[in-house]
């Protein structure tokens, strides 16, 4: 389960690392984190994993994802997520030849 969670967490660290700006790397990272949280969140309780269990649960995994995307957001500018958003808007309104 700790070998999942590092995939999960250093595989799109290192893709928005060398695919975007870095100031927009941690805007991206926690939307991306918290994404993960949600769908790992479903996908627990869709399998009725218990909350409570002695190893590490898919619960444990929700959490932490949200943890780590919350302290991206925090450290992240404000600014800094709005070019991000203005950047995506302006990738879909180009029309393409």
């Amino acid at each position: 389960m700790l070998a999942l969670f590092g995939l999960l967490t250093a595989g799109p660290a290192i893709l928005t690392l060398r695919v975007l700006d870095p100031e927009l790397v941690l805007p991206a990272f926690s939307v991306l984190l918290l994404a993960e949280a949600a769908i790992t969140g479903i996908v627990a309780h869709v399998m009725h994993v218990p909350e409570k269990a002695a190893d590490i649960t898919l619960w444990d995994l929700a959490g932490a994802f949200t943890l780590i995307g919350c302290a991206a957001a925090v450290f992240g500018e404000p600014d800094q997520a709005a070019l991000f958003l203005e950047e995506q808007a302006e990738l879909r309104s180009d029309p393409r030849p």
